[in-house]
C-alpha cells in the first residue's frame, strides 16, 4: 500500500472550509465544539466569546443584518444546543442566513443525555447537515450557498466520534500516491467540483413576473391619483433604495416604510414615516386615502397592516416580492397584483415603462408637503409633556414618551440600535431615527420572544466597532439575558443600554391585566439594573427624573467610550399606540 497524502482532522478542515465564507464567529465552548473553536484562529476566523448559547446565534444574527455577510454561531451538543433554540427560531423566522456549527451525538448512536437535534431544527424550518470526512469542503460550500440562497440558518453538526477523524487534503503534494485509492479519488473529485461561490456566479432569472402582470401594474399606476410607495426590509436587501426614490418621483407619491426598512428613502421630504402601530395616527390616515399602493419587499404582517385597517376600501395593491405571497388580511376588499422577483430589477422595469403610460406625476405628495415639514401635522410626536410637563406621571414614575424624546436628542448620531421584544418597543421605534435600515435591528419580533437584547451587542460590536451600540430592552427581557450583559460590556467599545424598567411584563399587563386577569404573575419586583451594570464594569445610572438623563450627554461628551446603562423607571400607566391596536383587536374598549 502506498503512502497516503498528509491528513488533517475533521474540525480543522471544517474551520478552513468555513473560513471561505465567514470570518467572524460567536460561541461558547463545550465538549462538542472545543476542538473546532481551537482551530478558528489558524483558519483566520475571529471568535467573540459569549456567556449563553442563545447569544451566539443572536449576535451572529445581528452581525449579518448589519454587514450583509454570514457569520458562525457555535455551541456544544445537548444542553448547549437546546439553549440556542429560541434565538435560532428567531433567526429562521427573520430570514437571517448563518452557519451554526454544533456538536452532535456520535455515529454509533444516541447517548442517555442526547436529544434529536436534527428533528428540533427541522421543526423550526432549519436544515441540519451531519458532517463526515468525505467531501467535507464541498459540503460546507453547499451549506453556505444554501444559507444565502434560502436566507435561513444552516446547522453543521459534528458527530462526537468524528471530531478527530482524519480528512484527506486534496491540495497536498505527497511523495507517492495510489491513484486507485477510493478515498483519494473522492477527495480529488470533490476539489474539482464547482464551489458554492462559482454556483452563485451562474446567471439565473431574477424575476418571474409575467408581461401581463407588469402590464396590469403599469395600467394601475398610470391612472393612480393618490399613489403611495411602501418599502420593507426586502427592498433594502435587494439594494433598491435608488429605484424606490425614482419611482416615487415619477408617480408623485409620498413614501412610507416598515419598521425594518426605516431610513431606506434618500428623499425624506415626502416621507410619512413608519407604517402600523409605530406610525403617526395622522400619517396612517393619509395612507388609508391611497388608491394605489406599491409595496416592495414588505411582508405586510398584521402589525404593519394595523390588523387590516391600514389600507382604505377599494385600494389597489401592487406587491413586489421575491417570494410567492398571499394578499394581506384587510378589513376592506382590495385587489392585489403580485410582481414576483428581484425588487431592484422589477422597479427598473416599471420606471422604464411608466413614462409611456403616464404623462406627469400625480401631485399628491406636493399637496401633502405643508403637513410634512418639520413640525407639520404629519410629523408631530406626542412626547407626553403636555400631559406631564416635568415628564413624571401620577404614580411618580417617568412617562416613557418623554424619556424616549429626550434620549433621541442625547444618543450619539453614529449609532446602531438593537431592540429586544416587549411592550417598550413602541418608544424607540417611534422616537429614535437611524440613518439606514441595517442600523435598527429588532430581535424577538419575528418569533415574538423577549430576552435577546443584551445577546446582540457582541454582534453589533464586531460588525461596527466604530459606532455606538444602543441596546433597548425591558426589565423582563433584561433579566432573562442577564448573563450576556457581561458580554455587552466586555465586547462593545461604545455602548448605551436603555432598560425600560416598569416593574412588570408590560405587554401582558396591558392586555391580560386589562381583561381582568390577576396581575400578580405579571409583576416584577424593582431590580437595580444600574447597580448590576456597575458591578460588571459599566457606568450605571438610575433614571428617576428627566434630568438624570444628562449623564448620557456627559458620557458622550467625554468620548462615548465603554458602556453606560440607563435604568429608566417608567410608568405602567402609559400604553404604546401599537399596544392599543392589540387591545382593540382583542375586544378591549380603549
Amino acid at each position: 500500500m502506498s503512502e497516503l497524502p498528509p491528513s488533517r482532522t475533521l474540525v480543522r478542515a471544517l474551520a478552513h472550509a468555513v473560513a471561505r465564507h465567514a470570518d467572524q464567529a460567536f460561541g461558547l465552548m463545550g465538549n462538542g465544539n472545543a476542538f473546532f473553536i481551537d482551530a478558528l484562529p489558524e483558519a483566520g476566523i475571529a471568535l467573540t466569546e459569549v456567556r449563553h448559547e442563545a447569544a451566539a446565534v443572536a449576535s451572529a444574527d445581528a452581525y449579518t443584518r448589519i454587514t450583509g455577510r454570514i457569520a458562525v454561531a457555535t455551541a456544544t451538543y445537548g444542553a448547549g444546543y437546546t439553549n440556542m433554540l429560541t434565538a435560532l427560531a428567531e433567526a429562521a423566522q427573520a430570514r437571517t442566513p448563518m452557519l451554526v456549527v454544533v456538536g452532535d451525538e456520535p455515529t454509533t448512536g444516541r447517548r442517555p443525555w442526547g436529544v434529536d437535534q436534527e428533528m428540533m431544527a427541522a421543526a423550526m424550518g432549519v436544515r441540519t447537515i451531519a458532517l463526515s470526512p468525505d467531501d467535507l469542503d464541498e459540503t460546507v460550500d453547499r451549506a453556505a450557498s444554501s444559507a444565502i440562497r434560502s436566507r435561513r440558518p444552516i446547522v453543521l453538526a459534528i458527530p462526537y466520534d468524528l471530531v478527530q477523524a482524519q480528512v484527506l487534503d486534496p491540495l497536498a503534494e505527497p511523495e507517492s500516491i495510489d491513484l486507485n485509492d477510493p478515498a483519494l479519488i473522492r477527495a480529488l473529485t470533490a476539489s474539482t467540483m464547482p464551489s458554492a461561490a462559482a454556483e452563485r456566479r451562474v446567471e439565473r432569472p431574477r424575476t418571474a413576473a409575467s408581461e401581463s402582470e407588469l402590464a396590469a401594474a403599469l395600467k394601475a399606476l398610470a391612472s393612480a391619483e393618490r399613489p403611495l410607495v411602501l418599502a420593507g426590509r426586502g427592498a433594502w436587501l435587494a439594494g433598491a433604495s435608488a429605484e424606490l426614490d425614482e419611482l416615487a418621483a415619477l408617480l408623485g407619491a409620498p413614501t412610507a416604510s416598515t419598521a425594518l426598512a426605516r431610513g431606506i428613502f434618500g428623499d425624506t421630504r415626502f416621507d410619512l414615516g413608519l407604517t402600523g402601530g409605530f406610525g403617526q395616527e395622522a400619517a396612517m390616515a393619509v395612507i388609508g386615502q391611497a388608491d394605489v399602493v406599491v409595496a416592495v419587499g414588505a411582508s405586510l404582517n398584521q402589525f404593519t397592516m394595523r390588523f387590516g385597517a391600514l389600507l382604505g376600501a377599494g385600494a389597489r395593491l401592487i406587491r413586489v416580492d421575491a417570494d410567492q405571497v398571499a394578499p394581506p388580511v384587510t378589513l376592506h376588499a382590495i385587489e392585489q397584483t403580485l410582481l414576483r422577483g428581484d425588487a431592484a430589477e422589477i422597479l427598473r422595469l416599471l420606471i422604464a415603462e411608466l413614462p409611456a403610460h403616464r404623462a406627469a406625476p400625480s401631485g399628491w405628495r406636493e399637496r401633502l408637503a405643508p403637513q410634512l415639514v418639520p413640525g407639520g401635522a404629519l410629523r408631530v410626536l406626542d412626547d407626553g409633556r403636555a400631559e406631564h410637563p416635568d415628564g413624571v406621571c401620577a404614580d411618580g414614575r417617568l412617562d416613557p414618551r418623554a424619556v424616549a424624546a429626550r434620549l433621541a436628542d442625547l444618543l450619539p448620531e453614529d449609532r446602531h440600535i438593537t431592540s429586544d421584544g416587549g411592550h417598550f418597543i413602541g418608544w424607540a421605534n417611534m422616537f429614535w431615527h437611524v440613518a439606514s435600515p441595517e442600523r435598527m435591528i429588532m430581535v424577538g419580533t419575528a418569533y415574538q420572544t423577549i430576552g435577546l437584547g443584551f445577546s446582540t451587542a457582541a454582534g453589533v460590536a464586531a460588525a461596527a466597532p466604530g459606532s455606538t451600540a444602543v441596546v433597548t430592552t425591558g426589565d423582563g427581557g433584561g433579566l432573562m439575558a442577564l448573563a450576556d450583559l457581561e458580554t455587552a460590556i466586555r465586547t462593545a467599545p461604545s455602548c448605551v443600554i436603555v432598560v425600560w424598567n416598569d416593574g412588570a411584563y408590560g405587554a401582558e399587563v396591558h392586555l391580560y391585566g386589562t381583561m381582568g386577569i390577576d396581575e400578580t404573575p405579571m409583576r416584577i419586583p424593582d431590580v437595580d439594573f444600574a447597580g448590576i451594570a456597575a458591578a460588571l464594569g459599566a457606568t450605571g445610572v438610575r433614571v428617576e427624573r428627566l434630568a438624570d438623563l444628562d449623564a448620557l450627554g456627559t458620557w458622550a461628551a467625554e468620548g462615548a467610550r465603554g458602556t453606560i446603562l440607563l435604568d429608566c423607571r417608567i410608568s405602567r400607566s402609559i400604553v404604546a399606540p401599537y399596544q392599543r391596536e392589540i387591545q382593540r383587536v382583542n375586544g378591549i374598549d380603549v
